[in-house]
């Protein structure tokens, strides 16, 4: 298998010097690009290429009425043990259970094309791993789940559209979380909507993929310095966050009737300042293009939940949209690299929260707001605050 894999790299890489028809299997003519040789090649995977994770329970009926999701983000697959939040999480009553990016570190050997692993073999072990944990079989027991990808479990950190090995990545992922057969399986990248409750007491959870379709972040000029640690804000008059369909199909979305509307995002989206790490920040005229669409498209309700940070947070801020914008970052459940933090942006509320933690959201609909709660992993609430949405 590495040798056809091998072979199909250089057929696609060739390509343009050597027009004609190839013999690599599942190949009629010569590809336009490498990524196009290889998913000619990707179509030829047996059902058994891919991992898959336990039977989940299925999601709440569209007419129900939510009143409490739990939020988690950064978990290590090959941490020894039971992961304490995990079977936290496991434990408490919720009517749904988003798991947000980096459910998986499968890119921990490194960069899957910089060691030639087309067939990406760390990602899908890491992802068989993950389904033979009882911990993670607890929550998919417990819990009606929604997901979200990020770098880890993309299969190659901080990577944008570059990534060369994109479309199986895509594949591992619907096919693990059983996505291939519902709409989202249906076009290139992972997001995804889904709506719950009827009028008055109806919630949109919008599901962004940052990474299938992002273009290129502008290396920092000052590496580890603070507030610039990896990343500049771009000035590329093209950058690109979710690419043309994804932001159509995110317009379509939130001109549908909600009272609340969940907007995921793996990575940041409301902090400015306090840091040079990948955020929506980083790309800053398409974090004003989806502040601009919300407010266009006159969507209400609006609350961002995010993760990727390993340290949960909370903000507000009074100028990104019409109304007062919330968000959640819910980050990590099993990677945690402090105790605390001193980050402090504009719009953060209280300090961060370092520690193995998850993310709850509580909803009252009589009084029309939010309870936007940072739990440790015993399950004690450790930061809260309270967001209206009508």
């Amino acid at each position: 298998m590495k040798r056809i894999v091998s072979a199909v790299l250089v057929a696609g890489l060739a390509a343009c010097q050597a027009p004609g028809p190839i013999t690599i299997p599942g190949i009629t003519r010569a590809p336009d690009s490498a990524e196009d040789a290889l998913e000619a090649y990707y179509r030829t995977l047996p059902d058994e290429f891919y991992p898959r994770a336990p039977q989940g329970m299925p999601l709440p009926a569209q007419d129900t009425a939510l009143s409490r999701i739990l939020v988690g983000s950064c978990h290590d697959e090959e941490e020894a043990g039971p992961t304490a939040t995990l079977e936290q999480i496991a434990s408490e009553e919720a009517d749904l259970f988003l798991m947000i990016g980096d459910n998986v570190y499968g890119d921990k050997d490194g960069m899957a094309y910089a060691n030639n692993q087309a067939d990406l073999d760390e990602l899908r072990e890491s992802f068989a791993e993950l389904a033979a944990r009882e911990d993670f079989q607890a929550v998919r027991a417990s819990h009606p789940m929604m997901v979200a990808w990020d770098d880890h479990d993309y299969g190659a950190n901080d990577a944008g559209r570059e990534f060369p090995f994109r479309r199986l990545a895509e594949r591992i992922h619907e096919r693990f979380w059983g996505l291939e057969n519902k709409d989202v399986g249906a076009w290139p990248g992972t997001y995804y909507a889904r709506s719950f409750g009827q009028e008055g007491q109806r919630t949109q959870i919008i599901m962004l993929d940052t990474r299938f379709f992002r273009s290129a972040l502008t290396p920092t000029d000052a590496y580890g310095a603070k507030g610039k640690e990896r990343y500049l804000p771009s000035t590329d008059p093209k950058q690109d966050m979710l690419g043309n369909d994804q932001w159509t199909w995110l317009e379509n979305q939130l001109q549908k009737p909600a009272d609340l509307r969940l907007i995921v995002s793996s990575i940041q989206v409301l902090p400015t300042e306090a840091h040079g790490w990948e955020a929506w920040s980083r790309l800053p005229a398409e974090q004003q293009r989806l502040y601009d669409l919300i407010g266009e498209t006159e969507a209400n309700g609006v609350v961002f939940v995010s993760g990727d940070r390993h340290t949960s947070f909370l903000y507000r801020s009074e100028t990104a949209l019409p109304y007062p914008a919330y968000e959640l970052t819910a980050s990590s459940m099993n990677v945690s690299f402090a105790e605390t933090s001193d980050e402090m942006d504009p719009t953060q509320i209280g300090e961060g929260f370092p520690p193995e933690n998850y993310g709850a959201i509580g909803i009252d609909w009589a009084q029309g707001e939010v309870a936007l709660e940072i739990k440790n992993a015993a399950g004690e609430t450790v930061r809260q605050t309270k967001a209206k949405f009508r």
